[in-house]
C-alpha cells in the first residue's frame, strides 16, 4: 500500500513562516476537518476551521474585536474540548481568480480547472468521509451559476474542466439541469466527473454528453453484491453493468475504481470482482488494494469493535483496514497476476508511470484526465 504524507512539508513552511512572523495561523480544509485534534498538535498552529471555509471571515473579525473565538461553532484552538461539526448555513462564497498562482499552474500544466456543483453527500458507504466534512444533506448551487463559472473556467483558458462533486449524478435531476446551462451558456470544453453507478435513467448519459461530457469515473468498489453491501454502496453489481454500458452507448470514455480489501472480502469475492470486471469493455480500471480507516465512519466503528484499531488512536498516519479472510498480499497477487500485459489494468493509480508520462503528454498539448489513452 502506498501513500503520501505532506506533513513534514507542512512543518517546515510553518516553522519558515514562524521565523518570519508573529501573525497567528489558522488551519482547515478537508484533511483538517478530518483530524483537527491531531494536526493542531503535529503543526503547533494557533487556529483551525473544520468543514467549510466560510467561517474564516467570521474568525478575522472575532480576532481583530478580541472576542472569544470559542463561541464560534467549527473554529478549534489548542484549548478547545468539544468540537462542533456542523454545515454552514449561510451562503456559499465562491469566486474564481486566473491571475491566481494556482489557476496560473494548471492552466499552464494540462489547462484542467475543477467546479464544484453541489455541497454534501446522501450516501452512507462505510468508508467514506464525505458526509462528515461537507454534511449528509445536498446542498446545490444554482445551474445558471454554475455554468457562469465554467464559463468563466472557459474564457480564462481552461481547456478541461473537471466537476469535483462526490458523485455528480447524487442528484440525477440537478444533474441534468447542470448539463442543461452548460448548453444554454455555450461551453465547449470537455468535462468530466465522479459518478455511482447507480440505475441511470433512460439517455441520461446521452444528454449529459450531448452537453459536452467526455469522461466517467466511477467509484465501483466492487463487483460482488455482498461486497457491496458491506461497504454501505447504493448500488448492486447490475446497476453497475446498466451504467456502465449507458455511458459506453453515448460514447463516453469510462473509469471504474476499486477498493479491495474491505470487511468480508475473501478468495471468493475478489476473484468474482475480477470475473466481472472483464465484462466491463472499453474502460480503464484501478485497483486499489485496501482501504483506509477514516474516523467519523463506519468502517472506523467496525475496525474498533474487531480491535484493528484503538479507541482514541491517532490515525494521521494512515492505517488501512485487514479483511481476517484474505491477505494484503493474496490480494495484490490475484490483482497482478489478471492485470499482467493490461495497459487498462492499473494496480494502484500507476504514480511512477504517470509521474514520468504526464508532464510529456501535457507539454505536448494534450489535455484532461488522459487515462483513456490506456483503453485498448
Amino acid at each position: 500500500i502506498h501513500s503520501c504524507d505532506f506533513l513534514a512539508e507542512y512543518k517546515s513552511l510553518i516553522r519558515q513562516i514562524r521565523e518570519n512572523t508573529s501573525a497567528p495561523i489558522i488551519l482547515g480544509g478537508s484533511g483538517f476537518t478530518i483530524f483537527p485534534r491531531e494536526i493542531m498538535q503535529a503543526l503547533d498552529a494557533d487556529y483551525g476551521i473544520v468543514g467549510e471555509g466560510e467561517r474564516l471571515p467570521l474568525l478575522l473579525q472575532a480576532l481583530v474585536n478580541n472576542a472569544d473565538v470559542n463561541l464560534l461553532p467549527g473554529i478549534v484552538t489548542k484549548k478547545t474540548d468539544q468540537i462542533v461539526y456542523e454545515p454552514w448555513g449561510n451562503q456559499i462564497r465562491r469566486k474564481f481568480a486566473p491571475d491566481s498562482s494556482p489557476a496560473k499552474f494548471y492552466l499552464t500544466s494540462g489547462g484542467m480547472l475543477n467546479l464544484q456543483t453541489k455541497r454534501g453527500c446522501p450516501y452512507h458507504c462505510s468508508y467514506c468521509t464525505y458526509p462528515h466534512i461537507e454534511g449528509g444533506r445536498m446542498r446545490f448551487f444554482p445551474p445558471d451559476e454554475i455554468a457562469g463559472e465554467a464559463l468563466k473556467l472557459q474564457n480564462a483558458g481552461a481547456k478541461y474542466i473537471f466537476i469535483t462533486d462526490s458523485a455528480f449524478n447524487a442528484s440525477y435531476d440537478h444533474s441534468r439541469k447542470v448539463a442543461k446551462a452548460f448548453l444554454k451558456t455555450g461551453i465547449s470544453i470537455p468535462w468530466g466527473g465522479f459518478f455511482a453507478p447507480t440505475l441511470p435513467p433512460p439517455d441520461y448519459f446521452q444528454e449529459l454528453a450531448d452537453a459536452g461530457l467526455s469522461h466517467v469515473e466511477f467509484g465501483t468498489e466492487s463487483l460482488t453484491d455482498s461486497m457491496l453491501k458491506n461497504l454501505g454502496k447504493p448500488f448492486v453489481v447490475n446497476n453497475v453493468y446498466e451504467a456502465h454500458s449507458q455511458a459506453l452507448k453515448a460514447g463516453l470514455n469510462i473509469a471504474h475504481y476499486f477498493l479491495l480489501g474491505g470487511p468480508g472480502e475473501n478468495r471468493q469475492t475478489l476473484l468474482e470482482t475480477l470475473d466481472n470486471v472483464e465484462k466491463l469493455k472499453k474502460s480503464v480500471f484501478f485497483f486499489f488494494c485496501g482501504i483506509r480507516i477514516y474516523p467519523h465512519t463506519a468502517l472506523y466503528d467496525l475496525a474498533l469493535q474487531e480491535g484493528q484499531i484503538a479507541m482514541g488512536q491517532n490515525l494521521l498516519s494512515p492505517v488501512f483496514y485487514r479483511s481476517p479472510h484474505i491477505t494484503e498480499r493474496e490480494i495484490e497477487k490475484m490483482v497482478e497476476q489478471r492485470a499482467a500485459g493490461r495497459f487498462n489494468w492499473m494496480v494502484g493509480a500507476g504514480e511512477n508511470k504517470t509521474a514520468r508520462l504526464l508532464p510529456r503528454l501535457y507539454k505536448r498539448g494534450f489535455c484532461g484526465p488522459l487515462w483513456e489513452r490506456l483503453i485498448s
